[in-house]
């Protein structure tokens, strides 16, 4: 195995990082609205995610950042090819960090109401959006022999890219609800038991589409296979959420979109962005790779920095892994 492959598989694990960690931060975002009654319950869901949404998007720079060194050419023609997508998704991201800080730095209703709309359109705009990314770099893009995208700026807007917008939308949802039902308490926590319960046979439907059409294009045997193991984990996820046993529906989600990641990069490879005009257009993981020199040192760099990062998250989710709920919100402050 090439170190090109080895990076493509970094990527990849870079990408499942993010959707698996921002998937429920981004679902935690979306149901503010519908499962955050008053402020009180708005303040629980949003100290859910309160100590780790940042370090979450740092998988969203890695991936983009590794991207770039490892792959130049995937990164140019992909990124450049989803110009507007990218823009909204950046512009969402920066108003949800805002958002998150300064919610509660006025005692007022309607200033709170305005950073809440602002937390849940920055967290619908970024799932759509890197849905509709990710479809686009596995289904591909109208490419000339150059690697450049051919017609308009909406080239990238397609039924089965929406439909992958869609897919990280609904398991966002799902993996949101399961989350808040893991890190809560009381009535609150039975209520969003309820509602992950309904939403979890529909939720994942655009997701289960996406990969059926991925695979029926581009799958191999083995692709299929973890296609069938995203089927049957979601299965399994439903099952134990209905026993009550949030943790293992919600690390049963966490193989969903695990086996899903790998149907849909294993479908791609060894193509990194495929052309829809003329397959010998496609940019392939030898061909968009940086040269040997440039990959053995991000090697060596990864090896002793990506432990260091893994260790420090893994510490920080071990720290703030107790429920919360209403009773441990205190008071409102301001300065």
């Amino acid at each position: 195995m090439g170190l090109a492959t080895v990076w493509f598989c970094v990527v990849v694990f870079f990408w499942l990082g993010y959707l698996f960690l921002e998937g429920f931060d981004f679902g935690v975002g979306m149901l503010l609205p519908v499962l955050g009654r008053d402020n009180t319950e708005r303040r629980v869901m949003v100290n859910t995610i309160g100590p780790v949404w940042d370090g979450n998007e740092v998988w969203l720079i890695v991936a983009v950042g590794a991207t770039f060194a490892a792959f130049p050419g995937w990164y140019a023609a992909l990124f450049s090819g989803a110009y507007l997508p990218v823009l909204l998704i950046l512009l969402a991201l920066i108003g949800r960090g805002v958002a998150f800080e300064y919610r509660g730095k006025v005692d007022s209703a309607r200033w709170r109401r305005a950073w809440d709309t602002v937390i849940v359109l920055g967290s619908w705009i970024p799932a759509l959006g890197i849905g509709m990314l990710l479809a686009t770099t596995v289904l591909g893009l109208p490419l000339d022999a150059q690697g450049n995208r051919v017609g308009g700026p909406f080239e990238a807007v397609r039924w089965d890219t929406v439909l992958g917008a869609l897919a990280v939308v609904g398991f966002s949802l799902v993996h949101g609800g399961a989350f808040l039902t893991l890190k809560t308490s009381g009535e609150f926590r039975a209520r969003a038991h309820r509602l992950t319960l309904r939403l979890l046979p529909i939720g994942l439907l655009p997701l289960f589409a996406l990969l059926v059409v991925v695979q029926l294009r581009e799958g191999a045997l083995w692709t299929l296979i973890t296609l069938v193991i995203a089927v049957l984990a979601a299965v399994v996820a439903w099952l134990r959420s209905t026993a009550g046993r949030d943790g293992q529906a919600f690390a049963s989600l966490g193989v969903v979109i695990a086996a899903a990641v790998l149907t849909l990069f294993g479908a791609l490879y060894p193509d990194v962005l495929p052309s829809t005009t003329d397959t010998a257009n496609s940019l392939t993981v030898a061909g968009a790779a940086s040269s040997s020199y440039t990959l053995t040192v991000m090697s060596w760099v990864g090896a002793f920095g990506a432990p260091a990062v893994l260790v420090y998250q893994c510490w920080t989710y071990w720290v703030f892994r107790k429920r919360i709920g209403t009773a441990q919100i205190p008071a409102v402050h301001t300065p």
